[in-house]
């Protein structure tokens, strides 16, 4: 399945672990980092960006980005240069002054834990996430293909049969905001070992759940607030920790209680987000909020 922009949270394990292991700084800046960016741009902190406080414009929204897909959805991007479409652009706000999800930050991101490294975000995927946790099925493809077997994702449109969209977008698009492809089981072990500590140590989850007023997209069940790469789900039976993504044929939630023991890993195979249906997603968020409850409430709720 195209777990979409819970890709994000593969982003941020990526670089709480280098941060963990002293190869990153959650203040380092772009400036510092990755000085080739817009000197606009360079007061921004590895911490805004995880956390949607940067202020970055969302290459994803640009025109000239979106004609691309539109004339050929399966074009190749060059993922490393994604930022060149807002290049011209400046900050939307005064880092840290607000939240505003973008899809840019995550962009961002990986290109940073790169330049730390030296070492391809592919690379530091699979040695920082996949190998620790024991991920088997889970990989960042840049073409259009899923392997197989893979949950067919549909486009549902009233009056028409649904229609088969799995591959129909290539993911050099959207890369580490969103390209990764996984399995329900990966994403279980996945979510349970980043909410639950095994990837990096206390100071880094300390400063993960240090949260504020903002909403994954699309929103979580419950009050959502964000973390540096986390979502907190306040519901009526308890708090989870987790996040969500939605993507042509693909809706994805995965939480974990705070001691990531217990863990729900639900998706959808049509995409589902309040610009195509808000009454859906609402809908969804009662769904999702009862599979909360019988995760914190146990096997005998």
């Amino acid at each position: 399945m195209r777990i979409a922009s819970t890709a994000k949270a593969f982003s941020g394990a990526v670089a709480l672990a280098l941060a963990d292991r002293g190869a990153l700084d959650l203040d380092d800046t772009l400036r510092h980092r990755l000085p080739q960016l817009p000197k606009a741009w360079g007061a921004v902190t590895l911490r805004q960006l995880l956390q949607h406080t940067s202020g970055l414009p969302d290459y994803s929204e640009s025109p000239a980005f979106r004609a691309e897909i539109i004339a050929d959805p399966r074009h190749h991007f060059d993922s490393r240069r994604l930022l060149d479409y807002v290049a011209d652009e400046p900050l939307r706000f005064t880092p840290g002054s607000r939240y505003q999800y973008s899809n840019s930050d995550n962009i961002a991101v990986a290109l940073i834990a790169e330049a730390a490294t030296g070492t391809r975000y592919e690379r530091l995927l699979r040695d920082l996430v996949y190998t620790p946790l024991g991920l088997h099925r889970t990989s960042l493809p840049q073409g259009y293909r899923m392997p197989k077997p893979y949950m067919h994702g549909y486009a549902v449109e009233p009056g028409a049969a649904p229609e088969d969209v799995s591959e129909v977008l290539g993911m050099s698009g959207v890369w580490a905001s969103g390209g990764i492809v996984s399995t329900p089981a990966d994403m279980t072990r996945f979510i349970q070992g980043y909410v639950g500590g095994a990837l990096f140590g206390g100071r880094e989850i300390h400063a993960q759940r240090r949260w504020i007023e903002g909403s994954s997209e699309p929103a979580g069940p419950g009050h959502n607030r964000a973390g540096l790469a986390l979502f907190r789900y306040d519901t009526r039976c308890g708090a989870v920790f987790g996040h969500t993504g939605n993507t042509l044929g693909y809706t994805q939630f995965v939480a974990a209680t705070p001691d990531g023991r217990r863990s729900v890993t639900f998706s959808a195979t049509t995409q589902i987000n309040k610009a195509t249906d808000a009454a859906q997603v609402e809908r969804m968020r009662k769904i999702e909020e009862n599979l909360v409850c019988a995760l914190v409430r146990g096997p005998h709720a």
